[in-house]
């Protein structure tokens, strides 16, 4: 069984389709851990703000059904495509990271960038899995998070009952 660890968010009746999401993921995994969400401005566009989170789920599915899995949930939150990655979403839900392993592969690359790239997928990973050791860098999510530049993406903590 592998760890998995998951980024959920939505700027697009948010609380309802982060609750389908975690609903859904429950469903199909089995939930290990789930991290308070985080209300933050959309980033590389104008738009409403995001609401995102972080879930650990335990798995034997290899990353490519993960995948499957995922794009299914985005079906049922009534997700569409857009050829624009920087547009709002009914609920986006991403592979982080799977266990220690380095995979880059179309459709699927994890560690993801937006681990490190991002405080709305750094922090509640962070919260919920800080002694996790990246797979590229071999320091921990907890030492990457208090080495991160928090201003330059300020998160306002919510009390959203998941």
């Amino acid at each position: 069984m592998a760890l998995v660890y998951l980024g959920l968010g939505s700027n697009t009746r948010p609380e309802v389709n982060l609750r389908l999401g975690v609903r859904e993921l429950k469903e199909r995994f089995a939930l290990r851990a789930i991290s308070p969400v985080y209300r933050n401005k959309a980033v590389g566009f104008d738009g409403d703000e995001f609401l995102n989170l972080v879930a650990c789920v335990e798995t034997a599915m290899s990353p490519g059904d993960i995948c499957q899995q995922l794009e299914e949930i985005h079906t049922l939150a009534g997700r569409q495509r857009e050829t624009d990655p920087f547009a709002s979403r009914t609920l986006d839900i991403d592979l982080l990271l799977y266990d220690q392993q380095v995979i880059d592969a179309t459709p699927v690359r994890v560690p993801r960038d937006d681990v490190l790239k991002y405080s709305f997928v750094l922090r509640p990973l962070a919260e919920i899995a800080p002694d996790f050791v990246h797979p590229l860098t071999g320091k921990t999510i907890g030492w990457h998070w208090e080495n991160f530049d928090s201003d330059s993406h300020p998160l306002i903590r919510e009390d959203l009952m998941l």
